[in-house]
């Protein structure tokens, strides 16, 4: 009796890639949305293993892997350069691309222009700004020309200075309703979703039934529609400091650190490399080099 052929187990379902009615049908569902900041290929290649929902090319990337001091000096070019490398690593998150400082507060046109690069050049999905305002008015003129828009509201780091520094933003009463004023404007705008940074659960908790469009939080509380965490932060790559809402997942600066170490220690005492680590010749094609090397 012939023995059947082993049956092989069903490769992974593949994942749909994330859309606007993705998001908008997670919120209705009460399925939360899970959102990382990527700067990077290699980020963004784990993003995507991870089954992250939204990439976030976030200004942040100006201090975790630039260098500046803050968000504010990054260029758009950076910004640009950036997103591309996350777009090259991601084939299911949505990806969205965060508007440096100076890129879209002028006017509407510049606004526009800016984000069209976003789009054009390094092939992100939609676009970030921060605040209410006038930036309602630029949010709804990219929107107009076709771009999907984020907002982000709280705790806006590129004008952090304006704001008193980076600290929780709402905490009384008169100040919390003109966040939620600015997210009202955003949703009225068109946004398809808000980020929400650093501000009380409790403007959090009165702001959720007013707002028909998914909000992320980070220092928002747990009423949020998702919640976001920069890559760096998460890991604990980044050695800046953290800010009270972020919980780290890994200790990856230290292993980094270790195994630098380790390389430095072993090139020092020769212990690297080993034979098993180098190429060699056939042993005739060695003499004959040694014979050439001596005629030279």
């Amino acid at each position: 009796m012939s023995s059947k052929p082993p049956i092989s187990p069903a490769p992974p379902a593949r994942r749909a890639t994330v859309t606007l009615s993705t998001l908008a049908a997670k919120k209705a569902l009460g399925e939360p949305i899970a959102m990382v900041t990527a700067y990077d290929y290699p980020s963004a290649r784990v993003a995507e293993s991870a089954g992250v929902d939204v990439v976030l090319v976030g200004d942040s990337g100006a201090m975790t892997v630039l260098g500046y001091p803050s968000t504010v000096p990054v260029s758009i070019e950076e910004m640009l350069m950036l997103a591309a490398a996350a777009r090259r690593g991601l084939s299911t998150p949505m990806l969205v691309g965060d508007l440096p400082f100076g890129s879209y507060e002028a006017s509407d046109v510049l606004a526009v222009a800016s984000a069209q690069r976003f789009v054009k050049e390094a092939g992100c999905d939609a676009v970030k700004l921060e605040r209410g305002g006038s930036s309602s008015d630029r949010a709804r003129a990219i929107i107009a020309a076709g771009i999907p828009v984020m907002g982000h509201v709280g705790l806006t780091p590129q004008t952090a200075t304006a704001l008193g520094g980076y600290r929780s933003q709402g905490r009384t009463a008169e100040r919390a309703l003109e966040v939620a004023r600015d997210a009202l404007d955003l949703q009225e705008a068109g946004c398809f979703s808000i980020v929400f940074e650093a501000v009380p659960s409790e403007l959090t908790d009165a702001l959720m039934p007013k707002l028909v469009i998914p909000v992320i939080g980070i220092g928002a509380g747990p009423a949020t529609d998702g919640q976001v965490l920069v890559f760096h932060d998460l890991l604990g790559i980044y050695e800046g400091h953290a800010a009270r809402f972020v919980k780290r997942y890994g200790r990856v600066r230290e292993a980094m650190e270790e195994g630098v170490e380790a390389f430095v220690r072993e090139v020092r005492e020769r212990r690297y490399p080993e034979p098993r680590h180098g190429y060699t010749m056939a042993p005739d094609e060695a003499t004959r080099l040694r014979e050439l090397l001596g005629d030279a």
